[in-house]
This record gives C-alpha cells, sequence and structure tokens, in this order.
C-alpha cells in the first residue's frame, strides 16, 4: 500500500505521466461506458468492482488535487499523508451511484489536476515533500504527480482485465 508501493515508472518523465493522463482522461470514459450494469457492479468477495475501482480513482484524484496545490504554498518539506481508501469507497457510494455521474467526476477532477500540473514553474516541480509517517523519505512534487500516474494505471490494468 501507498507509500510503500512506488508506482513510478522507472524511466518516468513528468511530461510523458501528463500526456499518458490526458489519454486517460479521454479514452476512460469512452471505454466505460461501453459496459453494461451488470459488468461495472459485479465483484469477487473482497474485491471492489469497476464502479467502485473509479470510485477510489475519484479519492485519488481529490487527495491528490489537494496535495499538488498544497504542496505549492505550504512551507517545505509539504507533508503528504494517506487517507482511508477502503472506508471512503464505502461511504461515498460508489456501488450506486450512476456511472455517468462516476465518470464524469473522475474526468472533470482529473482534467483539473492536468491544468495544475502543466503550469508548475521549475521551482515547484522540484519542491521537496516527505511522508507524515516516514518523514526521512524525501521526493519531489514532480515524482508525486508521476507516481499520481502511475497509481491510475495499476487499477486501469485491473478495471480492463476483470
Amino acid at each position: 500500500m501507498w507509500p510503500e508501493t512506488n508506482f513510478t515508472p522507472v524511466h518516468s518523465t513528468l511530461p510523458d505521466a501528463l500526456a499518458r493522463l490526458a489519454d486517460h482522461i479521454a479514452t476512460l470514459p469512452v471505454t466505460l461506458a461501453a459496459l453494461s450494469e451488470q459488468e461495472l457492479t459485479e465483484h469477487q468477495p473482497g474485491k471492489w468492482s469497476k464502479k467502485q475501482v473509479i470510485g477510489h480513482l475519484i479519492d485519488s484524484a481529490r487527495y491528490n488535487l489537494e496535495r499538488f496545490t498544497e504542496a505549492q504554498c505550504m512551507p517545505e518539506p509539504y507533508r503528504v499523508g494517506s487517507y482511508r481508501q477502503n472506508e471512503l469507497v464505502v461511504v461515498n457510494q460508489y456501488q450506486t451511484v450512476p456511472t455517468s455521474h462516476l465518470l464524469m467526476l473522475w474526468q472533470n477532477l482529473n482534467q483539473q489536476i492536468l491544468y495544475v500540473a502543466q503550469n508548475l514553474t521549475v521551482q515547484e516541480i522540484d519542491r521537496r515533500l516527505t511522508y507524515i509517517d516516514n518523514p526521512t523519505v524525501p521526493f519531489t512534487l514532480s515524482w508525486l504527480i508521476q507516481d499520481y500516474v502511475g497509481h491510475l494505471e495499476h487499477h486501469l490494468k485491473t478495471l480492463y482485465s476483470q
């Protein structure tokens, strides 16, 4: 689990990650809109449905948008914490919310992340961050954004392979 799991591809660059994010923003809604409600809601015991995975990605986008923006205006190193992933999927009712709402929310949050990330200065990209639970492991805002896209892609693989 994050932050122990590093989702950043080895040869990743910020421009490459942002190009991949833009592609996902355009293609994911089209891909999932072609699925039936049954395909979107069915799941194995202890696993999330496709709708719940999208819900988790919405929560990830919400938290990361906050991180990406606050890291620019808070003292360095900005401290990044985790959030209650499983509980949020349940309390946000992602399994029963209309799929069109989930896709629109996911798409809009990620479009905002793209706007924020594309307008970062060199100084902002290199801002120092640490984990609240392990402040001895420094990283940059650029790395965090790339890791966000890698995390998204990790879950998209599970969406397409289920």
